[in-house]
């Protein structure tokens, strides 16, 4: 809740520094809050995979030279 409310508040600044009314940055920071909770921890697991499969790669053809 703390999040969005953050989000509104930056994101309200961000869309008044071009004159407009900063409703649609308050918005647009919202669902990028909520957007981001949902998206990161994804990543971090699809990045951890992608590290995980790269190391097992990089043990098995040390060891298959050797």
């Amino acid at each position: 809740m703390i999040g969005k409310v953050l989000g509104a508040i930056v994101g309200s600044r961000i869309d008044r520094s071009d004159g407009d009314s900063g409703i649609k940055g308050a918005v647009l920071g919202t669902v990028g809050v909520s957007l981001l909770k949902r998206v990161l921890p994804l990543a971090l697991l699809i990045g951890g995979g992608l590290a995980a499969k790269r190391a097992n790669e990089r043990r098995r053809n040390v060891s298959s030279v050797v």
